[in-house]
């Protein structure tokens, strides 16, 4: 017999671990999402996100967030152990992931999670980049980019990802699915959600080679 996963989620607030989520709860039981912030616990480490819009999201998915300070120097020691502590708590047996083709990040969250006593599960790993967007889309996903590189820009910020916006990335020669780390995004909507994510206003900033929405 199977054993029944209960699920963690890798939880950005993005485009990619929100589907991941959504193709892992078809088969499994979602428990709590898990966020990695700064050191000072104010935005998520990887999106620039406040607290208050991974919580909302939370809400709209009916789940608690775990939300996680750490530096990129004591990263793993953190994570895995928080992870370890989340196991117990939730009673979770696996984590979901939305990495889709990065070899190097499936090796770190494979390890993390072995060392952590649970599987790693990754949803959309080897799929087509471009077809996975397009399949989101076409479910209704909302996204909004809150970041992203100098070859995008400053106007890309606060566009929402789209149909209509395909060719443009791609004619800038970015990854449709910002696979690479050339932006990253913030799901308002969804058919997971049972309501939209409100957004404070807003400004932009930059910081080194990357745009950013600064939230008020």
């Amino acid at each position: 017999m199977n054993l029944k996963l209960n699920l963690a989620c890798s939880w950005s607030g993005g485009k990619d671990s929100c589907y991941a989520f959504m193709q892992a709860q078809q088969n499994a039981t979602p428990k709590v999402l898990v966020n990695m912030m700064n050191e000072n616990g104010i935005i998520s480490r990887s999106h620039g996100l406040p607290i208050e819009l991974l919580k909302q999201q939370a809400d709209a998915l009916g789940l608690p967030i775990i939300a996680i300070p750490a530096s990129w120097k004591d990263y793993e020691t953190i994570f895995v152990g928080n992870v370890r502590k989340i196991r117990l708590t939730y009673h979770v047996n696996a984590m979901v992931f939305g990495d889709i083709d990065l070899q190097a990040h499936r090796d770190w969250e494979e390890m993390v999670c072995e060392k952590s006593g649970i599987k790693a599960i990754l949803p959309l790993w080897q799929r087509d980049r471009k077809e996975v967007l397009l399949e989101m889309l076409a479910g209704g996903m909302q996204a909004m980019i809150v970041s992203c590189n100098l070859v995008m820009g400053e106007e890309f910020l606060g566009k929402m990802l789209d149909v209509n916006l395909v060719p443009e990335l791609e004619a800038r020669g970015v990854d449709v699915c910002g696979e690479n780390g050339e932006f990253h995004t913030i799901v308002l909507n969804c058919a997971a959600f049972n309501k939209p994510v409100k957004l404070p206003k807003y400004s932009k900033t930059r910081h080194e080679d990357y745009w950013f929405i600064q939230w008020e």
